[in-house]
């Protein structure tokens, strides 16, 4: 089992920059695909990023891409995304999720585990 703490959300101006770190415990990170899901206001759940066990293979949906940057440190249990440019559409609570030994889904059913959530607010 592992247990996952999201930290860095906060409330940022258009255009501006933000990065989330997820730290998970346990010994077993590296055994973990991790990602990131969002949820805004009266929306459902959506996917934003994945990235492999070893960090090799990533993964966008295609409102972030080019915009976000997922990556983890194994060596620190923690799972990472730049936000840049960061758009009032942006604005939502971010999960940070784990599946184990398979590659993280991109629908929000049947993930391992999930984070708290850190809140995150794009002012115009």
């Amino acid at each position: 089992q592992v247990q996952l703490v999201e930290s860095g959300g906060g409330l940022v101006q258009v255009g501006g920059s933000l990065r989330l770190s997820c730290a998970a415990s346990g010994r077993t990170f590296s055994t973990y695909y991790m990602g990131w899901f969002r949820q805004a206001p009266g929306k459902e759940r959506e996917f934003v990023a994945r990235i492999s066990w070893t960090g090799r293979n990533t993964y966008y949906a295609d409102s972030v891409k080019g915009r976000f940057t997922i990556s983890r440190d194994n060596a620190k249990n923690t799972v990472y995304l730049q936000m840049n440019s960061l758009k009032p559409e942006d604005t939502a609570v971010y999960y940070c999720a784990a599946q184990l030994g398979m590659v993280l889904p991109t629908r929000p059913n049947g993930i391992n585990y999930w984070g708290n959530g850190t809140l995150v607010t794009v002012s115009s």
